[in-house]
């Protein structure tokens, strides 16, 4: 699959990876896009107030801000600088674009093209037949989708996707609408990215969160970094590892790529950031095996109790494990059948090393696993994370300071969505609670996630797809497939604030239903109104747009979900829409009365930086069906790729933000001016017979025969495992299987894609 129209590589150059992260060139590379999509003056407005007390949340990543009074003026990376920058951008799509841009030629376009833009103005539909979106009034639009909507058969018909850029208020009003309307059907990004993590911890330790603040994380001996690339996907994360470093913790980095912020860190806001050498963060890096991360933690707990056995007592935490936990037994049985060779083989690592992280593991009390993709998009994801958990209970790493675990999730509110109820799979008590507080009964059937979405749309039974904010066609695996499904439906609707490429693959009707951003000031009945969002630390604060609207046309997600709401249900069941739209701290009142922890939500969420969720991890209550921390035996099945073969993982360039690139470089791996490009081991370069600039097609094998192509990627020598290669998504997207998930989790195995590659048919 050609990937549209992006350049085909003759002006891409290469040169060698980085070995550190930020510093000036960071700050200059922010400051030339900002600059580059809106004036100085709106620059200065919007990056004052990112991440501020009395400002806006970056709609970037959920890194948490620290405490009022200790945050900097400028609390912001070079990427939420730009994130925040594209939003903000002057540039407007506007009725004569799409009047001179066919649907046709939109889907011939680059991810970066469509990004660029500009934002949305006003609502646009695309009729049954027609080529071209044109322009249609609000209440028309939602007329249209309410009719699609009330014609269904079954409320199960309809899907309602989010992403993370969705705030607590929004959020909220969509789980509730859709429940009232009948279904459980509410798929998210999250589906796709950190499922595995919330299956794992939920069957572990009884909730499906981290347990990790920011002082947390600066008091921790040990730090382990682990399947994540910080200074790319949440580079202020950097900050906080340098202070625990500062304070005397360590850090082992545990990854298939050498990262340069992993290895050294210039902070831009420090003068030896910018003057000096910077801080080497990772005392050790482990170049592991995409996927061996099941087998490291395997050995390193098998360690773990070979030393209990010559020092009893002096080693595990025996007094926690036998308060606080079940399972142990089965556990250490299961991991005493360990064989070194199966490690070290799934590892690509030396015994050596993984002792020498044994030995920086008994000498810390206090000990914190940090984790991402590179550990849920795989298979074992789910059994790898377990096996995360058991390593931290062996030594009551767990429910204690400076200790615990720490999903670091991808974007600014996923968390909070999820809290929210944007599951299809919410808890009883939950909907137990929503029903009694609005007076319906909500569906008890599970919904559909957004890998089952995809098939029921394929497969017909799902008629209308609503998409509010993300680029769900180039977020999910499966691209052609995908795209299928999509235009499938009856009807698609997207409340979105730019163009992507979901735009261009439409159901036999679309809607494209611009919404305001995370920047922009919402003034409403009852005046102007804040939002609310929860980081990855489970930090809830305020949101407050300060720039104008992009256009006098947009609608709040609230107002716009509310008025669907209105024009879908009628006055059946009897909750007051009109009222949640002209008043924001009313959907809040009911949120308190909803969801656990948000006990007087309007009356906390106002004092400076908010509070904090209670996670009951941390009185080490575990809500699990026993009552106890669950300590499990997990199989490990190696990944193999047969002969001539690679095993690929898909990953983010630095100049993007999930499945936007903000341009066609990445700084850090010395790659400039193209994406399709594929980095591969010269030692497995030499065995394949290609060399450094060859030109190649990615052949995505499977177990069931089938094969999936993606052309004309240029290959660059790179230092990856042996037997390994990495490139960039979404153009990859199109290799991984629809059916190739994650067990329990339904997560696609992005980070685990068996490829072989033939040379290109233009290469000669």
């Amino acid at each position: 699959m050609r990937d549209f129209d992006e350049p085909d590589g003759d002006g891409l150059s290469v040169t060698a990876p980085k070995t550190w992260a930020t510093g000036a060139p960071a700050v200059a590379h922010a400051l030339k896009y900002a600059l580059g999509q809106t004036s100085p003056r709106r620059t200065a407005l919007t990056l004052l107030h990112i991440n501020q007390a009395k400002g806006f949340d970056c709609p970037g990543c959920a890194w948490p801000e620290p405490a009022p009074g200790q945050r900097h003026r400028n609390e912001y990376c070079e990427n939420g600088a730009k994130h925040i920058s594209d939003e903000a951008t002057t540039r407007r799509v506007t009725a004569e674009f799409f009047r001179e841009h066919s649907v046709d030629e939109l889907s011939r376009r680059s991810d970066h093209w469509l990004n660029q833009q500009g934002r949305l103005t006003e609502p646009m539909v695309l009729r049954e037949g027609d080529t071209h979106y044109r322009p249609i009034g609000w209440d028309e639009a939602l007329d249209l989708l309410a009719g699609e909507l009330r014609a269904l058969d079954h409320p199960d018909e309809a899907l309602f996707y989010t992403s993370g850029r969705l705030a607590n208020e929004p959020a909220f009003l969509l789980q509730l609408f859709a429940r009232a309307f009948g279904t459980n059907n509410l798929p998210d990004c999250s589906n796709m990215c950190h499922e595995s993590s919330g299956s794992a911890l939920g069957e572990t330790l009884g909730i499906g969160k981290g347990s990790v603040s920011l002082d947390d994380l600066y008091d921790a001996d040990l730090v382990f970094v682990v399947g994540q690339n910080p200074g790319t996907n949440h580079p202020r994360m950097l900050s906080a590892l340098e202070e625990t470093k500062r304070r005397g913790g360590r850090v082992v980095a545990v990854n298939p790529l050498p990262e340069a912020g992993l290895l050294r860190f210039k902070h831009p806001q420090k003068a030896r950031g910018v003057l000096g050498r910077g801080t080497q963060i990772a005392d050790q890096f482990l170049q592991i095996r995409p996927g061996g991360d099941l087998a490291l933690f395997q050995a390193l707990n098998l360690l773990l109790l070979e030393a209990e056995d010559k020092e009893p007592g002096n080693v595990l935490d025996r007094e926690f494990i036998e308060a606080h936990t079940t399972g142990y037994d089965a556990f250490a049985e299961h991991i005493r059948r360990t064989s070194w060779d199966a490690v070290l083989d799934a590892t690509g690592l030396t015994r050596d090393e993984i002792e020498q992280v044994h030995e920086q593991v008994l000498a810390s009390r206090g000990v914190i696993v940090c984790w991402a993709m590179g550990l849920t998009q795989h298979k074992h994801g789910v059994p790898t994370i377990r096996e995360v958990v058991n390593f931290l209970l062996l030594r009551g790493n767990i429910g204690r300071p400076g200790a615990g675990v720490c999903p670091v999730r991808g974007h600014s509110n996923v968390q909070g969505d999820r809290t929210m109820g944007i599951w299809e799979r919410m808890p009883r008590p939950f909907l137990d609670r929503l029903g009694r507080e609005f007076a319906f009964t909500p569906p008890t059937a599970h919904g559909l996630d957004s890998v089952d979405s995809i098939r029921a749309m394929r497969d017909g039974r799902a008629k209308v797809f609503v998409g509010v904010a993300g680029n769900f066609v180039r977020a999910t695996p499966d691209s052609d497939v995908t795209e299928r499904a999509l235009r499938n439906c009856r009807l698609t609707a997207h409340i979105s604030t730019k163009l992507n490429r979901s735009h261009a693959v439409c159901g036999r009707t679309a809607l494209i239903l611009p919404t305001l951003g995370r920047s922009d000031r919402d003034v409403q009945a009852g005046g102007e109104q804040f939002m609310t969002v929860e980081d990855s630390m489970s930090e809830v604060h305020a949101t407050r747009g300060r720039l104008a609207p992009a256009s006098p046309h947009l609608l709040s997600e609230v107002s716009i979900i509310t008025r669907l709401a209105r024009k879908v249900l009628g006055a059946q069941p009897a909750i007051p829409w009109a009222d949640f739209e002209a008043d924001y701290d009313l959907v809040r009142d009911r949120i308190a009365r909803v969801v656990d922890g948000f006990e007087d939500f309007n009356e906390r969420v106002r004092r400076p930086g908010g509070f904090r969720l209670p996670n009951p991890v941390n009185s080490r209550v575990f809500r699990t069906p026993g009552g106890r921390a669950v300590f499990t035996a997990n199989d490990f099945t190696m990944l193999r790729a047969p002969e001539g073969h690679l095993v690929l993982q898909t990953l983010r360039s630095h100049d993007q933000w999930n499945t936007v690139p903000y341009a066609m470089d990445d700084r850090y791996r010395g790659i400039k001016g193209g994406r399709r490009v594929v980095l591969v081991n010269d030692a497995d370069l030499t065995g394949l017979g290609l060399a450094d600039g060859d030109l190649v097609d990615l052949v995505g094998v499977w177990t069931d025969g089938s094969e999936r192509r993606a052309d004309a990627f240029r290959v660059v020598a790179y230092p990856t495992p042996p037997g390994s290669a990495a490139a960039y998504y979404p153009e990859t997207n199109v290799l991984v299987p629809l059916d190739s998930v994650a067990d329990i989790s339904n997560t696609p195995t992005s980070k685990s894609v068996i490829v072989r590659l033939e040379r290109a048919a233009t290469a000669g």
